[in-house]
């Protein structure tokens, strides 16, 4: 499993990080926030509350904002208030400092195999599929390295393939601004999506309006395709 784990103390990271990988689990670890925001490709999500630059709280609700992974906040915050907020604000579970790692170890195994129905699981166009739950994204079965805002930008087009998202659209659902700056800054997450899947007509501008996904047509079958059950060849082309 790939636990992305979120605290600030550099030597309970360290301890809790390496006891993670003798449990046979791939540890990313995030000081911060905001660094917790750059990362993707994680299965679980270890968060402590108690970061440097904001609450663990507000970090937890912006994820909710478009992943479903789940969450255990880990917090010297023992009250129950502390963990009926911890829970509403979107955590699957809450586990109280200082605890032991089987009991860590149970509560991550069992978040693990509850359904996720908030989000889509997975958005495949063409090659370019987005996975929400791991908030991954891959192209032609390649890993793609994308920012929080540039997965949720993704994110959005993908789910209405074909279909035009205004740029207002866009800017009003994941930036909360419609100003100039916003708009140049949409502009350069589209740019740099483009340049990240390595196909530039992936997404296409709908001049005055907004994007849209380019869905790939399949063509017509070649006379090779319908001979195909004789062994001969038969190429689709995706872009």
């Amino acid at each position: 499993m790939r636990v992305l784990l979120i605290e600030d103390d550099e030597r309970m990271a360290k301890a809790l990080g390496s006891l993670l990988r003798n449990h046979s689990h791939e540890v990313v670890h995030a000081a911060s926030g905001a660094a917790a925001r750059q990362a993707f490709g994680y299965d679980l999500m270890l968060l402590d509350l108690g970061l440097p630059d904001e609450d663990g709280l507000e970090v937890c609700r912006s994820i909710r904002e478009f992943s479903d992974v789940p969450i255990i906040m880990l917090s010297a915050r023992g009250t129950e208030h502390d963990r009926i907020l911890g829970l509403r604000t979107g955590a699957d579970d809450y586990l109280v400092k200082p605890f032991s790692m089987a009991e860590l170890e149970a509560r991550m195994q069992a978040v693990m195999r509850r359904p996720r129905t908030g989000m889509v699981g997975a958005v495949t166009v063409g090659d370019v599929a987005v996975d929400h739950v791991a908030h991954a994204v891959h192209r032609a079965g390649h890993p793609v390295a994308l920012t929080r805002k540039e997965f949720a930008v993704l994110s959005r087009l993908i789910a209405s393939p074909g279909e035009i998202v205004s740029r207002d659209h866009l800017l009003r659902e994941i930036w909360n601004d419609t100003g100039q700056a916003a708009r140049r800054t949409l502009d350069v997450h589209i740019t740099n999506l483009r340049a990240k899947l390595g196909a530039p007509n992936v997404i296409q501008t709908v001049r005055g309006v907004g994007y849209r996904i380019i869905v790939p047509s399949v063509p017509e079958p070649t006379r090779a395709a319908k001979d195909s059950r004789s062994g001969e060849p038969c190429e689709n082309a995706w872009w």
